[in-house]
Formats: C-alpha cells, structure tokens, sequence
C-alpha cells in the first residue's frame, strides 16, 4: 500500500495573500530537514503537506516534529476513491495500528470531497461495521473483542476524503507549530549555558524568526568545557530551523575591568550593559533586527524591571524576552520537551556565575550607574574584545 506522511499547518493558514509565501518558506525547511533521510515527493495542495518518502518513515518523522509551523504529521495509507478498496485499507491500517484485544475504537471521516457519493456519518458506519466484522470473526472465533466507543475510544482511525484519493491513518504526531523559520528576520540570541536562554531562543523560532548566538567567553575563568556545552545548545537549537552563527566573543578583560573600576555591587548591572553593547554592534554588523534574551521578571537582579531599564538604555534595538512571564517550572518544562535540559543543567559555569558580587544591587538608577562605569574605557574595551571573538557555524 502506498504510504505517505500528511504534515499539516495551522497558523499560516489564515494569512491570506501572503498564506503561499509562509507555505512555501516551512516546504524549504522540510527539504532541508530530510535532505539525509533518503529520497521523496514532496507536494502541497488542498492546504496540507504531503511527502511520499522512500526511505525510512521514522527517521523523516523525527526531523518533521522539530520544524516550527508543523502542527502535527500522519503516517497515512492512499486508497482510491473506490469503495471496497476503502474498506480494505481501512482494514489494514487499524491492524497496524492496534497490537492487543479487546478494545475499543471509532471510526471518523472528514469529507473535503463534497461530491463523493457518501456523506461523511455514512462512511465513518459502513468502514466501523466492516473492521468490527473482520476484526471480531478472526480473534478465537469469539464475538464483541472489539467495540465501538464513539465518545472515548482507545483507537481512532481516521479518513480523509480528498478530490482524487482518500488518506487513511491511526495516528497524529504533534509538531511545535507556530510559524516556520525565516518567516521573519533574523535575531541575535544571548546564548548563555543555562536552561533559559536556549529556551528563549527556540520560542523565538517558533515566531518565524533566524537564530544567530552570541556567547561571552571568560577563559580561563570558564573552561573549554563550558564553551563546548554552549556549542552543543546551539547545535540542538539549529536542528529546529537552519544553520545557526555562533558569535564567541571574548569578555575577560571586559569583567577584570569592571572588577577593578566599578563598585562591586554594580558589577552585574554595567556587565550586562556591556553585553548589550557588544551584542548590538555584532547584530547590526550581521543584520540581526532584535536582540533575544532568556529574562524573566524577577529571577535575578539583573532581571528586575528596574536593572531592565537600565540596561536596555545602551542599546536602540528591540529587545525580545519571551521567558519574560514565565517562572522556572515552565522554562524547566520546555527545556525537557527541546532536548535542551540535560546539556544545560551540566555542571560548568557561564561568565556571570564566576563574577556575582555578594549583594548586587536590584534596583539600579541610571544615574548611579552611569556614575559607577564613568572609569571604565567603554569604546576601547568593546573593541578588543570584537577583535578577539570568533564565530562558529553550526548546523545546516
């Protein structure tokens, strides 16, 4: 029987004249997502995805499931529109689907061909009667192993009635959904070895937008081990759109600087400062229209609103903080769902760790601190530290 995976969108359905433009952006990143897994057919029509693959189904599944502007994907047998071939592969699809008896299943049709000479109620009782006859007949001999549940059934199998042809499954994988990477424009992602900002990254993905990371680097106060663990978290991010830019800039002398210079409880504040400038000169090189953090409010002291503010004055670019609402439980979780929590939650430290004053100040002014960083030499500084960073590509 002739299998096929049905991917389906749910969000860029409704943008009206710019709807193909979305379409055709997530089809170029499943080309690039299976481009491994062997050779396919890949159409759109009818407003679902279709791949008719020829290498292992499974494989391609788990690359789909990891591609914003995927709702969910069914592996899916074809029928013609013929009857008594419906039924045969109606048949074929629920023993593939169901392993042990008894159960109970039902049997749903949605019928998008409104001139197939069956209505959708009709199809769904005839194709029902059919596998409860052949089921039940063929298990001991014994009658009622498996029943018909129409409110909560242990199977669902469900029909699609298309113009020429008629999908048949069992299953529904989800996939993220939201819209498809490059849809927007791009964004330079603070990319720390945390469990926040890989999340952050990944929800701004989910909007459309191209990832690029930045990674401040304090050797030898963080070792290579920190920066490997940071290259793996992009590695993971880059799987659910396309090649990511790694930017791994040097911030040692920047944090002995303000270390020297500052008042000690200032130190997280103007740190963070810095990093906004760095990053905003690197985005603007790079055309990254927005700069992308892992802040929640209230998490740490620089994530109060008032160091927010303060912080935010370096730069003109937006800045997008998707955690910006969310507390630890809900980061943790999407961080399981990504695959990003157990590389985050490895055990070496990131450059604001090392440099953490005992009582940082929570609710900076930005005269005080303006006050505070007036000894260092800001534009020197970046400077260097632009000259001494490197980039890495990963993924793609």
């Amino acid at each position: 029987m002739n299998k096929i995976l049905m991917v389906r969108f749910g969000e860029i359905g409704i943008k009206g004249g710019n709807r193909s433009f979305f379409v055709n952006q997530l089809i170029a990143n499943i080309k690039t997502a299976v481009k491994k897994c062997g050779n396919y057919q890949i159409k759109n029509t009818y407003g679902r995805i279709y791949l008719y693959p020829d290498g292992n189904i499974e494989d391609i599944i788990k690359k789909l499931k990891m591609i914003p502007g995927i709702v969910s994907i069914s592996p899916a047998t074809i029928s013609s529109l013929d009857f008594d071939e419906l039924q045969k592969t109606a048949l074929q699809v629920f023993k593939e689907g169901v392993s042990s008896y008894p159960c109970t299943f039902k049997v749903e049709t949605r019928r998008a061909n409104k001139e197939y000479f069956l209505e959708s109620p009709e199809i769904s009782s005839k194709l029902g009667a059919y596998i409860l006859k052949n089921i039940n007949k063929g298990i001991s001999g014994e009658k009622n192993e498996l029943t018909v549940d129409v409110h909560n059934p242990e199977h669902l199998l469900q029909v699609e009635v298309r113009k020429n042809k008629i999908y048949v499954f069992n299953q529904v994988i989800p996939g993220p959904g939201g819209l498809p990477v490059g849809s927007a424009s791009k964004g330079l992602l603070l990319l720390s070895g945390g469990i926040d900002s890989p999340v952050a990254g990944w929800l701004s993905m989910k909007r459309g937008i191209v990832l690029e990371g930045l990674y401040f680097h304090s050797h030898p106060y963080t070792g290579d081990r920190t920066k490997e663990k940071v290259v793996e978290l992009a590695k993971i991010l880059s799987a659910y759109g396309r090649q990511l830019k790694l930017h791994i800039c040097h911030f040692t002398d920047i944090q002995l600087a303000i270390q020297q210079h500052c008042p000690r409880k200032y130190n997280i504040t103007i740190m963070r400062r810095m990093m906004f400038r760095l990053a905003e000169q690197i985005a603007r090189k790079n055309g990254d229209q927005a700069l992308i953090t892992g802040e929640s409010v209230g998490q740490v002291a620089s994530q109060t609103l008032e160091s927010m503010h303060v912080i935010n004055e370096v730069t003109n670019l937006p800045v997008l903080r998707p955690l910006i609402s969310m507390d630890k439980t809900e980061i943790m979780r999407i961080a399981r769902e990504i695959g990003t929590y157990e590389t985050s939650i490895l055990p070496y430290e990131d450059c604001c760790t090392i440099f953490v004053p005992e009582h940082p100040v929570t609710k900076p002014k930005l005269e005080a601190t303006l006050e505070a960083e007036k000894d260092l030499d800001i534009e020197e500084l970046i400077e260097d530290a632009l000259d001494k960073s490197e980039i890495i590509n990963i993924g793609g």
